[in-house]
């Protein structure tokens, strides 16, 4: 099993893993609307090879807190996807733990996600709220965390994650 960054030519394949994994076109067209949008961060766009064969695909993008006084960079882990015959293999977790290490590699000092409050924390993501950081949506609090990848780096930080427009319509 091969991590590595998405190359254009793995685009309907990596789209087509997304369109497998949650049954609708949705996530597939969030990822191609990320990618053509100024959010986009192609080295945070990664695939999971096995032999020939994409099987998963994980994207951050560009994302903001907005605190009231101005905007503070931040990531958005979204979307991961596994093909379903391949799920409960580990390969979402391998996407997650090298897609984080990329982004702290990149400069990024945090990092949100709307996921499952029991998967997500094994990767060191907690509860948004814990740093007054809130979801722009009506969501329950435990299903939108929140990562430094540096401790202290929301120290001072507080306010609302607005999302890219790519994804008003996922």
């Amino acid at each position: 099993m091969i991590i590595r960054t998405e190359q254009e030519a793995d685009y309907s394949r990596s789209e087509h893993v997304h369109r497998l994994a949650f049954s609708r076109e949705n996530e597939a067209a969030l990822v191609r609307a990320i990618r053509s949008s100024g959010e986009y961060i192609p080295e945070l766009s990664l695939t999971a090879e096995d032999g020939k064969d994409i099987v998963g695909h994980i994207m951050f993008s560009k994302a903001v807190i907005d605190t009231g006084e101005g905007e503070v960079p931040t990531l958005a882990l979204a979307p991961v996807a596994v093909m379903p015959q391949r799920q409960n293999e580990g390969i979402g977790s391998l996407l997650i733990r090298e897609g984080l290490k990329q982004a702290e590699l990149q400069g990024f000092a945090h990092a949100v996600v709307l996921g499952h409050p029991d998967y997500y924390p094994r990767f060191g993501f907690r509860p948004s709220t814990v740093f007054g950081i809130f979801s722009p949506f009506p969501v329950p609090e435990e299903v939108f965390m929140v990562m430094e990848f540096k401790e202290g780096s929301l120290t001072g930080i507080s306010g609302t994650v607005k999302y890219p427009p790519s994804f008003d319509h996922v």
